[in-house]
C-alpha cells in the first residue's frame, strides 16, 4: 500500500516542475559548480516535503482558529511553529512584493493590454494594419498601406 498524504493522493502524485527547479538550483550556485542529477532530484523531493510540511501545519493553525481558508498569516504562523521563524521577515517581504506585482498586472489589464482602451473602429483599423504587415512579410514585399473604403470614394 502506498503512503498517502492529507488529500488522499499518493506522494508520487505530488511533484514540482523539474526544469523550473533545476533553473532555480543553478541560479543559486556559482557558475562553476555542477549538481549531479541525483542531487537535483533529492533537492526537488526536499522541496516537495517542505511544502507538504508547511501546508499541513498551516492547515492546523487555520483549524485552531476555526477558519476554513488558509490565509498568508496562517502560513507565517506555521513557519514560526515549525522553527523557521528567522525566515518570516524575508517570506513576508516576498509575499508583499508578489501582491504588489499582481496588483500592477491587474491594473495593466492583462499581458496583452497596453493600458489604453481602443474603440471598435481603432481596433479594426489596427487589425487590418497587422494583417497587411503579415501579408507583406509572407509575400516578401513592402508593406502596402490600404486606405479604408470610405476614403477611396473621395479619390474618384
Amino acid at each position: 500500500m502506498e503512503p498517502m498524504d492529507i488529500v488522499g493522493k499518493s506522494k508520487e502524485d505530488a511533484s514540482l516542475p523539474k526544469a523550473t527547479m533545476t533553473k532555480i538550483i543553478k541560479e543559486m550556485l556559482p557558475p562553476d559548480v555542477r549538481v549531479a542529477r541525483d542531487a537535483q532530484d533529492l533537492l526537488i523531493e526536499c522541496c516537495v516535503e517542505f511544502i507538504n510540511l508547511v501546508s499541513s501545519e498551516s492547515n492546523e493553525v487555520c483549524s485552531r482558529e476555526e477558519k476554513r481558508t488558509i490565509a498568508p498569516e496562517h502560513v507565517l504562523k506555521a513557519l514560526e511553529v515549525l522553527g523557521f521563524g528567522e525566515y518570516i521577515e524575508e517570506v513576508y517581504a516576498a509575499y508583499e512584493q508578489h501582491k504588489l506585482e499582481t496588483m500592477q498586472d491587474s491594473l495593466k489589464g492583462g499581458k496583452w493590454s497596453n493600458g489604453a482602451e481602443m474603440t471598435e473602429e481603432e481596433a479594426a483599423a489596427e487589425q487590418q494594419r497587422m494583417f497587411a504587415e503579415a501579408r507583406a512579410r509572407m509575400n516578401g514585399g513592402a508593406i502596402a498601406t490600404k486606405q479604408p473604403e470610405s476614403d477611396r470614394s473621395l479619390e474618384s
